[in-house]
């Protein structure tokens, strides 16, 4: 099985993540990037839900495995394909004419915290998983274009809070903080709660892909400005 695949349920596009923590690499971003293109030109696609079909993650974020062997075999240009991918993929979900939902149904940390940030909305199991970025204790900075949309998640104090600290949130807490729409009681009430919202949508995609690109245009130029000159540098650690 592919590590990221997408089925049709009605008018929804359900796009699964099915690589056990669903850690994050040049074939995942690959993956995910190819899922979101064949699920929008479906036509009839009036939302995308975006989820893991494993039952402790959602994405654990990057695969450091994969990224430090990559940094030790010079595959530089891998490690680029990668957070250029990834950025593709942020950039897709802030502009798809269509809404996008993260079903969160497990762990999502780091990049997996940012990727469901990148969607337009939130639902989260209560019975099991944190919300974390560990950033902070990693010595891992966010790109510049991550820190911008990941603020649109959050009332900015909240943000504040996490992003500093590093401490893991339950869906319970993220719920009162308006971070999701919905902390639902199990998995299976999640998917459930997550469908059932995407299916209250039926906008033309016309209207609402402007409202996208222009509510998110200081992103996008924040993302096209800054990311690059990051990501080519690779400076993406800092270690004193």
């Amino acid at each position: 099985m592919s590590v990221v695949t997408w089925e049709k349920k009605d008018r929804t596009a359900v796009i699964s993540m099915n690589n056990g923590a669903n850690t994050q690499n040049l074939i995942f971003a690959q993956e995910l990037n190819r899922c979101l293109d064949e699920a929008i030109e479906d036509t009839e696609i009036t939302a995308i839900v975006l989820t893991s079909t494993d039952p402790k993650s959602f994405s654990q974020g990057v695969d450091v495995q994969w990224m430090g062997g990559a940094f030790a075999d010079g595959k530089l240009d891998d490690i680029k394909g990668f957070m250029y991918g990834m950025n593709d993929v942020f950039k897709k979900l802030l502009t798809l004419p269509v809404p996008t939902i993260a079903a969160i149904n497990g762990h999502a940390f780091g990049n997996g915290a940012i990727l469901s940030c990148a969607c337009d909305f939130r639902f989260m199991r209560a019975d099991r998983g944190y919300f974390c970025f560990p950033e902070v204790d990693l010595g891992i900075p966010f790109l510049p274009g991550m820190l911008a949309f990941v603020k649109k998640a959050f009332a900015y104090d909240q943000f504040h809070d996490l992003y500093l600290t590093g401490r893991r949130a339950g869906a319970a807490e993220l719920a009162e903080r308006n971070m999701l729409v919905k902390a639902s009681d199990t998995p299976e009430t999640l998917m459930e709660d997550a469908l059932a919202f995407a299916a209250t949508f039926a906008k033309k995609r016309s209207i609402f892909g402007i409202h996208k690109a222009r509510d998110h245009k200081q992103i996008l130029d924040v993302m096209e400005a800054e990311d690059k000159e990051v990501i080519e540098s690779l400076a993406l650690f800092v270690t004193d």
